[in-house]
Formats: structure tokens, C-alpha cells, sequence
């Protein structure tokens, strides 16, 4: 690839967060399925900000976490995702920006308001997730801003993102623009349920070569593969895509190219607080260490190093520079 403008480009759902720590009795009275996501309407949101407690507001969104986590890096990123002109849209421009992320997208005037993730956090750490997308689904291809793209060493999708019909259109020119200025795709899988929904297509970005980089956690992998076995999901992910990255939680992460494997253990840490985000800043290390020229280790070892940070605070992103915190780990960038 030649010199580019910036290392990442991420595309995803543009949604600010609102965390709250809730019992277990809680989701089973909801009748939820811990540690999953769920799309639900503007009522249901509502419904549910009403019977929380204290809670928290924070820019999120996965692609949007891992925009974040590239910048803690000292990595240069780029954002696209729609917000409207309303309060939390300039919430999350604000934020982002602030963080020194590029982002070009338009915001959407006269539709529907930003999104919001109403996320449920159980003692032990888990989150479960109540999304509405609002703005989100009106993200289009005339939002991919080709400049943008063609700069970019990196575009990476979040699977969320792949339920509005146009933004299946809007991810393939990017990955078009992406592929025609010799630069690589990334897609993360997002959620076992959102891999039940859109399998079939997505093993068709995977080998008709659309992706070349994938990011699924175990459950994910296994639900792509429909199998209970995650070595089984390894295998085949081993020949249906250039690479393939897979976190195992406590047990670290698994980075597979052609024959070449690389296991690598996760960080200790002292107590989970909230797993909200984990699997964004994993991709973020992951990917700073690629565009770095670090090795598939090196890159995972990054991975895991901000999945350790992120988890033990509430909230999506780094709380601190990663940047730092991978140099005092003997990481440096």
C-alpha cells in the first residue's frame, strides 16, 4: 500500500450511550437475553429510560469505540456515521472531534433523532444492550466520503451496520474505493444475532475477498459456522479470508493468516466493571499494531491490552492514553 492519511477509517451506527447499572432480576423481568443486543423504537426507549437509575451518557457506537481507541493510541483515525441536528448528535460530534478524529458526515436535518443505546450493566460486568438506531439507518452511500477512503490504510465496518439496506450499499463503495487505492477492509461480526441475521452474506464479503480482515469474538465465530466447536469456526475462517482475528475473553485471542496462527493471552485485571466496549478497543490495538507493520503477536497483545483498560471502568472508551500504557507495558507504538 502506499503512504496514507490515516491508518483507520471507521464506518458505524453513530449512537450515544446511556449506561446504567441494573440487578440480573432486572433483564429477566424485561424477559432480555443477557450480554446481547436488541433493536427496539423510539416508545421502548423511552420505556426503559424511565425505569432506570442514575445513568451515564457517552458517546458510543462500536466502529465509533474503536475510532476513539486508534486516537488513544496516537493513531490517526477517521470516522463516518449519520447523527441528526439535535442535542445528542452534537454530544457526539463534540466528542469525537475532541478526540482528533476526522469526521466528514453530514448530519442528517428533518429525520429521525440520533441514536441512543439504553445498556443494562449486571455486577458481574456484562452489558446488555437496548438500541434505537434513529439517525443511524438513514446512512448512505453519498455519505462515504471517497477522499476520506482512499487515505485510509484501513476501512473497517461494524456488522451492525449491516441491516439498513443502504448502509450494505454505502459499506460495498467503500470497500470498492477502499480496494481500487490498494488499501485493505476490516469487519467486525458485532453479535452472534446480528451473524444469525445476515450469515450467508456475510461469508460472501469473506470470500469473495470484499473483506480482507475479520474480527469476531467466540460465540460469533461459532454462530457464523453454526457449530458449537470454536477450533471447527477457526478452520474454516482460516480459508475463507485473509485474516481472521478472534477473542476468546479471559482466555486472550487468537490472530489466523493462511497457515500462520498466533495465540496470545489476556492481560490480568483486578475487577471487571464493564465488558461495554471491550471487543471495540481490541480491534483498535489490533489494528494500530497492523498499520504499524507490528507482527500478528505484537498486534494482538496491543488488542488485548485495551480490551484490559476498557473493562475496568464503566463506559466504552479508553479512560486513559493508550498510547502510554502501551509503552509502560513494553509495547511502544
Amino acid at each position: 500500500m502506499t503512504e496514507s492519511g490515516y491508518d483507520v477509517l471507521t464506518i458505524g451506527n453513530a449512537i450515544v450511550d446511556i449506561l446504567a447499572r441494573a440487578e440480573d432480576d432486572l433483564i429477566v423481568r424485561l424477559g432480555l437475553s443477557k450480554g446481547m443486543m436488541r433493536l427496539i423504537d423510539a416508545e421502548e426507549a423511552d420505556r426503559l429510560y424511565a425505569m432506570i437509575g442514575p445513568a451515564i451518557e457517552a458517546s458510543g457506537g462500536s466502529a465509533g469505540n474503536t475510532a476513539a481507541g486508534i486516537a488513544s493510541f496516537g493513531g490517526r483515525a477517521a470516522y463516518i456515521g449519520k447523527i441528526a441536528v439535535d442535542q445528542l448528535g452534537t454530544i457526539f460530534r463534540h466528542d469525537i472531534t475532541a478526540l482528533g478524529v476526522h469526521f466528514p458526515t453530514s448530519p442528517l436535518e428533518g429525520g429521525a433523532p440520533t441514536a441512543r443505546s439504553t445498556i443494562l450493566i449486571t455486577p458481574d460486568g456484562e452489558r446488555t444492550m437496548n438500541t434505537y438506531l434513529g439517525a443511524c439507518q438513514a446512512l448512505t452511500e453519498a455519505d462515504i466520503d471517497e477522499p476520506t477512503v482512499a487515505a485510509s490504510a484501513i476501512t473497517y465496518l461494524e456488522g451492525y451496520l449491516w441491516d439498513p439496506p443502504a448502509a450494505k450499499a454505502a459499506f460495498r463503495k467503500a470497500a470498492a474505493v477502499a480496494h481500487a487505492h490498494g488499501r485493505k477492509v476490516a469487519i467486525t461480526l458485532s453479535d452472534s444475532f446480528c451473524v444469525d441475521r445476515w450469515r450467508a452474506e456475510f461469508l460472501e464479503l469473506m470470500r469473495s475477498g470484499t473483506v480482507d480482515i475479520v474480527f469476531a469474538n467466540e460465540s460469533e465465530a461459532k454462530a457464523l459456522y453454526q457449530t458449537a466447536d470454536v477450533a471447527t469456526a477457526v478452520e474454516a475462517m482460516r480459508a475463507d479470508v485473509a485474516l481472521a482475528v478472534v477473542t476468546l475473553g479471559e482466555e486472550g485471542a487468537l490472530a489466523i493468516r493462511g497457515a500462520e496462527t498466533r495465540s496470545v493471552p489476556a492481560y490480568p485485571v483486578e475487577k471487571v466493571e464493564d465488558l461495554t466496549g471491550a471487543g471495540d478497543q481490541f480491534a483498535a490495538g489490533f489494528l494500530v499494531g497492523l498499520t504499524r507493520g507490528r507482527t500478528l503477536e505484537e498486534a494482538a497483545r496491543l488488542g488485548c491490552l485495551a480490551a484490559t483498560e476498557v473493562i475496568g471502568h464503566i463506559g466504552p472508551r479508553p479512560s486513559r492514553s493508550l498510547k502510554a500504557l502501551a509503552a509502560e507495558t513494553g509495547l511502544p507504538l
